[in-house]
C-alpha cells in the first residue's frame, strides 16, 4: 500500500486519470481521459440503464484488445508487413452468479489480412501478450488469458 500522499506528489509513477460524469438519473455516464475523448458507459436496461454507452466490463476487453492491437500492429509496421485489415474479437468468460463476476477466462482471436508472415504475426502477438501489454498483465494474474489468429486471403 501506498502511504497517504496526495496522488499528484508520488513522483516514482507514470500518473494515468479519467474522469466520470452521470449524464442521466440512471446510468448513463461520461467518461473523459487524458486523451479527451468522451466515452460513454451506460448498464443494462433490465437494471434500469438506457443501453447509451458500453457496460463497465465490455470496456476492460475492449481495452485490453486495444492494448495488444496497438502493440501488434507497430511491431508488424517495424517488420515491413502489410496489413490491409486487423480485427479482434474478444471473448470474456465470467463466473455465473457470482458477485462481483471476474472474468475467469479470455479468448482473442486476430483477424488479419494482408502481406504477413504467418511467423512474423504470431511472434508479434507472443510479444504483445507476453512482455508488452499493460492491460494483459493487469488482467493476467486472475485470468486466464489465450489467443490465436488468422490470417483471411
Amino acid at each position: 500500500m501506498l502511504d497517504s500522499q496526495p496522488v499528484d506528489t508520488i513522483q516514482e509513477f507514470n500518473t494515468m486519470q479519467v474522469e466520470l460524469v452521470r449524464v442521466d438519473n440512471a446510468f448513463h455516464f461520461e467518461g473523459l481521459g487524458t486523451s479527451g475523448v468522451t466515452q460513454h458507459i451506460d448498464a443494462a436496461a433490465d437494471i434500469g440503464g438506457h443501453n447509451a454507452g458500453a457496460r463497465p466490463m465490455e470496456m476492460l476487453l475492449m481495452g485490453l484488445a486495444g492494448c495488444s492491437a496497438i502493440d501488434v500492429i507497430l511491431i508488424l509496421q517495424k517488420q515491413k508487413q502489410v496489413i490491409d485489415d486487423f480485427r479482434l474479437k474478444v471473448d470474456g468468460f465470467r463466473e455465473k452468479g457470482a458477485t462481483p463476476a471476474p472474468f475467469k477466462k479470455i479468448h482473442i482471436t486476430y483477424l488479419l489480412k494482408g502481406q504477413l508472415d504467418p511467423a512474423k504475426v504470431k511472434r508479434a502477438i507472443d510479444l504483445s501478450m507476453d512482455k508488452y501489454c499493460s492491460a494483459t498483465a493487469q488482467l493476467r494474474p486472475s485470468t486466464d488469458i489465450t489467443y490465436s489468429f488468422d490470417i483471411q486471403d
